[in-house]
């Protein structure tokens, strides 16, 4: 009878010992109930009630939450039907009044944000609320945040997970998507003939500024050329006259037989002529020729001997008309 009772006692220890002792793990806290009514508030770690008077009333999650907001359809302001859901990051704060300020929490908050969505999308164009997601979500953020403040709950942040419009917007955006891009693309493409016109025809302008330079520089060289020549020609022309007017014949003979030769060059080089006619009076060309070359041995022979008169010129072969007295 005694070891029952002794057994009994040890095993009613034990259980009174697991009802006091309590551990709270990290990310965690309990409301501590003092005859039903909230006294304190177990922060992480280990801690001691008082037995039959204290107990554990609620263990609250104080790491981050998602909810996932359910799906739903909302007709916006130029009445469009728009199915939209969401996903709300919460944190509580004050473990006490998320306990006893409301009840079931996640749901609460979850039909908050279904309300406010609802609210938000319905004031806004189907455009607005397809391209202004952010806005959305910062004016969320801000109604559902003060709302669940005096719940000891912090709002970190709301994001828009879907928007579905009606298929036959979407189908109207694909078309205007497309009939965008076509315009975009055509305006490229114009935009590139431009630019390639523009560049052809500034290459034409730079081509005909460099022609009309170099025709200006080969006029330029042409006509320094031409008086070059005139000048030779001159100075030429002037020797043969001082000649002429010593009475030197064979000067004469020279210069026609200079003419002479380079007009039968000419008739040499002419492409159109397929026969070359031998004038008869070649045999006078090279008496001419070698009158000249009976000259040139003359004016060696003067400048042998300056003192002695010059011996009168040959008449050369081929009727060179000989110098008059």
């Amino acid at each position: 009878m005694s070891l029952v009772f002794v057994l009994a006692l040890v095993i009613l220890a034990f259980i009174l010992l697991f009802s006091v002792v309590k551990i709270v793990p990290q990310g965690r806290e309990f409301t501590v109930e003092r005859f039903g009514k909230y006294t304190k508030t177990l922060k992480p770690g280990i801690s001691v009630l008082t037995p039959f008077v204290e107990r554990i009333g609620r263990r609250m999650n104080m790491m981050e939450q998602v909810l996932d907001v359910p799906q739903q359809e909302v007709i916006t302001k130029d009445n469009a039907m728009v199915k939209v859901d969401a996903i709300v990051f919460i944190q509580v704060m004050d473990a006490s009044a998320a306990a006893y300020r409301v009840e079931n929490l996640p749901y609460a908050i979850t039909q908050l944000c279904s309300t406010n969505l609802r609210t938000v999308v319905g004031s806004m164009d189907l455009d607005e609320v397809l391209f202004q997601r952010d806005n959305i979500n910062s004016r969320l953020l801000t109604v559902i945040d003060a709302a669940t403040e005096p719940w000891g709950v912090k709002v970190n942040r709301i994001e828009i997970k879907d928007l579905t419009p009606p298929v036959d917007i979407t189908n109207a955006m694909a078309r205007q998507m497309k009939a965008e891009r076509e315009r975009r693309a055509v305006i490229t493409e114009a935009e590139g003939e431009k630019q390639a016109a523009i560049a052809r025809a500034e290459g034409a302008k730079q081509s005909a500024i460099l022609q009309s330079e170099g025709r200006k520089e080969a006029a330029f060289r042409d006509a320094e050329a031409r008086e070059r020549e005139a000048e030779a020609e001159a100075k030429a022309t002037a020797m043969v006259s001082e000649a002429i007017a010593r009475g030197d014949v064979n000067a004469i003979n020279y210069f026609v037989a200079q003419k002479y030769v380079e007009a039968f060059a000419e008739l040499a080089r002419n492409p159109t002529a397929k026969t070359v006619i031998v004038p008869a009076e070649m045999s006078g060309l090279v008496g001419t020729i070698a009158g000249i070359g009976e000259l040139v041995g003359l004016a060696r022979d003067q400048q042998r001997t300056p003192s002695a008169p010059p011996p009168a010129p040959r008449a050369p072969r081929g009727g060179a008309v000989p110098p008059t007295a």
